[in-house]
């Protein structure tokens, strides 16, 4: 179904920015406790048969605790009204499952507004959950779609009415991390919701997210038996496919049972089944789907391309394929997957094209592209380097990176996680996943492309107007290690996987020369770590005892953090005496180390004692910087990564009410002009930017609009001498350089003189036949700073932070941030650009109150992540004095909010 055109609607006082329409938006697929998939979507008048099956499904004792009395049929009108709504005042979601008639409800949510004042917007909610699926999750699932629906459409409180024995239905409530405030009266317990997400909410819903979507993975890659269904016709790529896939099975089959559709078993007799591998035209792939209805496959592998590659025909039918399979309750891997390996022990998953599977390690390997996955896993067999699981998610339709994560955190068998990933459909979600991931495991990432703007074919992913480096620093804050290509992925992960994490940044150096000594200190230092002491100097043809006192040095107590060896023998023969001594080394002090050696390559035997294994690396280059990215991990995971910044808003104000305050200052302002709005953004003037920014207790410092000289002097009376005149025009509002500004006129005499001379230059350099100046009270002189919020449509909103100036300017000295923002990452912004030392006392002036920076910067950080309608924002400039921050302009632009990416609701990619 196409989304439909948004008409505008009046609640109340308040014309909104949304439609009675059926709103599409809303529609999502989730997964429950069990891991398995269903529908939620609004309601339809379409859908009473439906609602009246699951009624009378439902146990007596369900049907009590929902209506408060005995009702096994609904009545022809009530049932009518809860089909009938208009998505604003009145809402329902049903949960949806296929079903004999068509689609069976097994869950419904539904709001009714009681309180229509904007700004505090009430509604009544209810829900009501088929008994077979109670336990599994979706009441809380649920829950979180209809909070998010009342949110958009302006409604922040819910209540409801529950009979003190629904302990089930209290649980959802109390346990989903919003404020709750409950009281009995009369046997019944009413319940008050503040829908506005808090820490705790964030953190209930990503807890349930990352166990619900890990163990919808552990239902893909324990599978046993798996079914292999190929092409109706023959002489097809499919048909090879499928080919190979039994060919592989046939030369490494592991734990895995695989039926062949036609040889082994018929749709008939085919009785139950963990896992589908399909290569067949897409028809074929959906027919399938639909045929795997009652047989407990937990997902379908698509080999086989002709998608969203292919065009908008391809796109649609990717769309069927997902909403099938999530409504059967299977996930979907693909499509052009290479398919999924595990070396589970006992347990091992085959149901992929590769001939030979890596041998079992404790690394777990993604990729969406099915060439890197083959060319990695032969990687990994060459170096030695083994896998505990290989999943290709080809063009990424359903299971992403991000579900592999989920599974890999509480995966015993994994300790490293590699992922090479063509695109990032959900940054956000991304960064926030790979941060919990990484704070117990490491994350090694390659993203291809990302100096570009090429999507590869066939994935679907948001445009943005980013700047390229925001996909880096979304790396960064996710404390992922970022490598440049498949190389550099498997030489971070030879040392993650084999070496302990280095308590520090000294290291020690082992080299046959000094020529290699050099070389590799210039590499030790390139990669920001420190040499300790001198070089150990070693021959390779020195005597045993020689090198035993060398390596004892090196690996002597407190000597060093991480050790260098390098041997590259010129005449002589190469030995394996420095091999072994340095093995038996590292594994008795636990020190980390590498090594670079003449023919050792990958985890060599000879660097090996006992369970510990040395990576050997082709150049001491390559050692040495896959060195560096592990140190710099290590310190990361040990770091304080700080706490979400939550200013107070405004004083003797709860948090609630300004951002209530907020919300309807921001609805009655769209609601104005909303074509204009939607079209080109709504720019909002001093006076409503002052309003809108006092919400998040940030000040605008006052100014007037004038054109006359009398009206000048007139504003600096009221807002007091000394005062600053600035031409209005944007491209000079800032330029003193151009006589666009004006500073300390302390009188009326000199201010009527600044006003004839700026008029006179504003004729020339502003094409307008009224030029328009403004009069601003003097700030306190301090440096000026540019604080910026972005809403993308791929990394939501997006903050950056740099000093003004044409300099800065040019040379794009700008610190960005993607919010939630930490205390800790507001520091770092503002102490990331190299213009920095300007605010800390640079050549003896003053230290400027950075504290109070940070502050604004916290402030714009939580009103970017409050109002998605903020199009975006210009603090320009922001005078940092020794005390205090001044406002001194704002630029704010509107436009109807979007969903972003990382909504506050559960949802797969649909």
């Amino acid at each position: 179904m196409d989304q439909p055109e948004r008409a505008d609607r009046r609640v109340g006082t308040v014309r909104l920015p949304y439609s009675t329409e059926y709103p599409v938006e809303w529609e999502a697929d989730v997964v429950l406790r069990d891991g398995s998939t269903t529908h939620v979507r609004p309601i339809r008048p379409e859908d009473s048969d439906a609602l009246q099956r699951f009624q009378m499904a439902q146990s007596e004792r369900s049907t009590y605790l929902r209506f408060f009395a005995a009702l096994q049929r609904i009545p022809e009108r009530m049932l009518t009204q809860l089909v009938t709504v208009d998505h604003v005042g009145r809402t329902a979601l049903v949960a949806v499952r296929p079903g004999t008639g068509g689609e069976d409800i097994v869950g419904v949510a539904r709001y009714d507004v009681t309180d229509d004042q904007p700004g505090r917007r009430t509604a009544e909610v209810a829900f009501n959950i088929a008994d077979a699926l109670q336990g599994q999750g979706l009441g809380s699932v649920l829950l979180e779609h209809i909070a998010a629906a009342a949110r958009e459409r302006g409604v922040h409180r819910f209540v409801a009415e529950v009979l003190p024995q629904n302990r089930a239905m209290l649980g959802v409530f109390r346990e989903a991390g919003y404020a709750v405030e409950q009281h009995l009266d009369d046997g019944v317990v009413t319940v008050s919701i503040d829908l506005d997400p808090t820490d705790r909410s964030r953190e209930v819903m990503a807890d349930r997210e990352h166990r619900t979507e890990a163990r919808s993975m552990q239902g893909l890659l324990s599978a046993r038996r798996v079914l292999l269904v190929g092409p109706a016709q023959g002489g097809t790529v499919d048909e090879l496919l499928a080919d190979r896939v039994r060919e592989a099975h046939a030369a490494d089959p592991g734990d895995t049972e695989l039926l062949v559709l036609g040889e082994d078993v018929t749709w008939a007799d085919i009785g139950s089944v963990d896992l589908a591998v399909v290569a067949a035209p897409p028809d074929e792939v959906i027919d399938t789907v639909r045929r795997l209805r009652g047989t407990g496959a937990r997902g379908v592998v698509v080999l086989s391309a002709g998608w969203a590659e292919v065009g908008p025909d391809g796109v649609a039918r990717r769309r069927e394929l997902l909403r099938t399979a999530h409504t059967e309750g299977m996930r979907v891997v693909g499509p052009a997957s290479y398919g999924l390996l595990t070396n589970v022990p006992g347990a091992s998953l085959r149901a992929s094209l590769a001939l030979t599977a890596p041998r079992p390690g404790r690394v777990g390997l993604f990729s969406q592209s099915s060439p890197v996955a083959v060319t990695a896993s032969e990687t990994v067999k060459r170096r030695g380097l083994g896998l505990s699981t290989l999943v290709s998610a080809g063009h990424r339709a359903d299971v992403s990176g991000n579900d592999v994560m989920q599974y890999w955190q509480d995966d015993p068998h994994t300790d490293v996680v590699c992922l090479y990933l063509e695109t990032l459909g959900n940054p956000r979600k991304f960064s926030r996943i790979a941060r919990r991931l990484a704070q117990v495991k490491p994350v090694v990432v390659v993203v291809a492309g990302r100096h570009g703007s090429v999507v590869p074919p066939g994935h679907t992913v948001r445009a943005t107007r980013a700047p390229r480096r925001m996909l880096d620093e979304v790396l960064r804050q996710s404390g992922v290690i970022r490598a440049e290509n498949t190389h550099q992925l498997m030489d971070v992960a030879q040392v993650l996987a084999h070496q302990p994490l280095p308590t520090g940044g000294r290291v020690g150096i082992l080299a046959s020369s000094p020529s290699l000594a050099a070389l590799v200190a210039d590499a030790v230092a390139a990669a920001g770590l420190t040499v300790v002491g001198p070089p150990e100097p070693l021959s390779a043809g020195a005597p045993d005892d020689e090198i035993a006192a060398a390596v004892d040095a090196l690996y002597a107590p407190g000597a060093c953090d991480a050790v260098v060896v390098v041997s590259v023998p010129v005449v002589l023969p190469r030995t394996d005496a420095i091999a072994r001594a340095v093995a038996e080394a590292a594994a008795r002090t636990g020190r980390t180390t590498v090594v670079s050696a003449l023919g050792l390559h990958g985890m060599p035997d000879q660097l090996a004692s006992g369970d510990v294994r040395i990576p050997a690396f082709s150049t001491p280059e390559d050692a040495v910087w896959a060195l560096g990215e592990v140190v710099r991990y290590a310190q990361w995971r040990t770091q304080d990564h700080g706490t979400p910044v939550r200013p107070a808003l405004q004083e003797g104000v709860s948090d609630g009410v300004a951002r209530a305050r907020a919300r309807t200052l921001v609805e009655s302002l769209l609601g104005q002009d909303l074509d204009a709005a939607r079209r080109d953004g709504l720019v909002l003037d001093q006076a409503a930017a002052a309003e809108l920014l006092a919400c998040y207790g940030l000040r605008l410092w006052g100014s007037r609009s004038v054109r006359t000289a009398d009206e000048a002097v007139a504003a600096a009376e009221e807002l007091g001498w000394p005062v600053a005149l600035k031409i209005a025009a944007p491209a000079l509002r800032h330029r003193a350089d151009l006589g666009g500004v004006r500073l300390d006129i302390a009188d009326a005499e000199d201010l009527r003189e600044d006003v004839e001379r700026m008029l006179a230059a504003a004729s020339v350099l502003v094409p307008a036949p009224d030029p328009v100046l403004e009069v601003q009270a003097m700030a306190p002189t301090g440096v000026a700073c540019v604080v910026r919020s972005v809403e993308d449509e791929l990394f939501g909103p997006v903050v950056s932070f740099g000093l003004a100036g044409d300099a800065v300017d040019l040379l794009d000295d700008v610190a960005h941030g993607v919010p939630p923002l930490t205390d800790v990452d507001v520091a770092r912004m503002v102490r990331g650009v190299r213009a920095a030392p300007r605010l800390f006392g640079y050549q003896g002036a003053p230290a400027a109150d950075v504290d109070a920076l940070e502050d604004v910067l916290a402030r714009v950080s939580v009103m970017a992540e409050d109002l998605p309608e903020l199009a975006s924002l210009e603090l320009y400039p922001v005078a940092v004095a020794e005390h205090g921050a001044s406002v001194l302009h704002a630029t704010v632009r509107l436009r109807p909010a979007e969903r972003r990416t990382d909504a506050p609701r559960r949802a797969l990619p649909g």
